[in-house]
């Protein structure tokens, strides 16, 4: 037989007849509310309902269980490709944890991460000068080599192979000295650019901070198609653009305070009320296509659990890809 829909206040009256109606306290109940927005009460459900999203309930209406809505096909993909994408999130979360960790146990203040980057970059100055020198004294050899076989050709005399295999040698040797210096030159900017990074994160770690909420969730957008939050870059240029663009998302739409920012991740602190919402980037590269995911974080409570599947969470994530190309559509 099938279960009778009510309206707000039948169900209302159906729960306080629970409790009334000896037959049925006995057993458990069910309820639950199909596509069409109706309420349903039974102690069986029809395998045409199954389907629903539905709660146990006792004799006192007292919520046992709840079995959520059946996904489709489609909403299993979806869920595995996005629980694949956070795996990929969470090593870069745990690699940067396993930094600030190093980070904080090696130094002591940022006075002295400065003090260690000034001794690094002098010892790498001290490196340039040297092959600067080394430079010098080939260039030196060159003209000297150069000088003795224009002297050799004026007094009719032929350069000996011996010499001009040595000119070859030492034109190698000086190109040689220019490739090594532009390396060097590129691991100089590099440590330093590294050094600087872990000094901004140095301070922000030991400094007290207080989260500030930056107003309301947005609203999904009419050209949103993007379920999992991710956008796909066209090329290395685009995306860097895009990064830039995706960490000003996750800070108009988050609720908690900056926690993490680098190259590959961006990332509010964790969600402390149950209407926290946490959100975070981060640049992956799969298979050769660079790509930006956004994951949203929220407290770990039945309001939190409820939060994050909630339409409000949803929207912020359809709405990730469209406000990016919306902004890369207005630099253009």
């Amino acid at each position: 037989m099938r279960p009778r829909s009510f309206s707000l206040i039948s169900s209302l009256m159906a729960a306080l007849l629970i409790g009334q109606a000896p037959d049925v306290c006995a057993k458990k109940m069910y309820r639950w509310v199909d596509e069409n927005g109706r309420v349903f009460f039974s102690d069986v459900v029809p395998p045409d309902q199954v389907q629903h999203k539905r709660e146990t309930m006792d004799k006192n209406t007292r919520v046992l269980d709840v079995v959520e809505k059946a996904k489709t096909a489609e909403e299993l993909a979806q869920q595995k490709r996005l629980e694949a994408l956070r795996k990929e999130q969470e090593k870069i979360i745990a690699k940067q944890a396993a930094a600030d960790k190093v980070l904080l146990s090696t130094y002591r203040s940022s006075a002295d991460l400065n003090k260690a980057m000034e001794n690094k970059l002098a010892l790498l100055d001290g490196e340039k000068r040297a092959i600067e020198g080394n430079r010098q004294r080939l260039e030196q050899q060159l003209l000297q080599q150069q000088r003795q076989a224009a002297n050799l050709e004026r007094n009719a005399q032929k350069v000996p192979e011996k010499l001009l295999n040595e000119i070859v040698s030492t034109r190698q040797q000086i190109e040689q000295n220019v490739q090594e210096m532009a390396r060097h030159e590129a691991v100089r900017q590099r440590v330093e650019k590294e050094y600087r990074a872990d000094i901004a994160r140095y301070e922000f770690l030991t400094q007290s901070y207080n989260a500030k909420r930056e107003g309301s969730a947005p609203q999904a957008t009419d050209n949103s198609v993007n379920e999992l939050g991710l956008f796909t870059c066209a090329d290395s240029g685009q995306c860097d653009t895009a990064w830039k663009i995706a960490g000003e998302f996750v800070y108009k739409y988050a609720t908690t305070g900056r926690d993490v920012e680098n190259e590959k991740l961006v990332m509010t602190a964790a969600p402390f009320n149950d209407d926290d919402l946490s959100l975070s980037v981060s640049r992956l590269n799969t298979d050769g296509v660079q790509q930006i995911f956004l994951d949203i974080r929220c407290k770990e409570s039945n309001m939190g659990r409820e939060l994050c599947g909630s339409e409000k969470a949803q929207a912020i994530r359809r709405g990730f890809a469209a406000y990016i190309q919306l902004q890369l559509s207005t630099q253009q």
